[in-house]
């Protein structure tokens, strides 16, 4: 049960023409990271992937469509977003999975130590 989505991490409105309806006004382009999260834990990776939409035409821009100005720009943009730490918090699943883990780790060396016998 492995959720994996992305939030925005930023969102620039573009100058540039559209490759499909030609508007100076509405490219839009929204750089996001991937979130994950399962049972145990909740995590931020450093994926990050980005989309560029028109709002006048509304229709999604593919980098096979963009133009040498929009490309450079995408790279400006891309040197200049700083992606949010990598992070990882564990829930109280993982807490109590790792802690009985631990004691029983420390039981078979007793055991193992003889300090303690069954």
């Amino acid at each position: 049960m492995k959720s994996q989505h992305y939030f925005t991490l930023k969102t620039v409105q573009l100058n540039n023409n559209c490759p499909e309806c030609y508007s100076s006004e509405g490219l839009e382009l929204t750089f996001k990271q991937r979130f994950v999260e399962n049972l145990f834990y909740k995590a931020i990776t450093q994926d990050t992937i980005y989309e560029m939409r028109c709002n006048t035409c509304d229709t999604d821009i593919f980098p096979i469509r963009w133009t040498d100005d929009i490309e450079q720009v995408v790279l400006y943009q891309k040197r200049a977003m700083e992606p949010k730490a990598k992070s990882l918090k564990l829930k109280k699943l993982g807490w109590y999975f790792l802690i009985l883990d631990m004691l029983l780790f420390v039981a078979l060396i007793l055991f193992v130590t003889g300090v303690i016998s069954l």
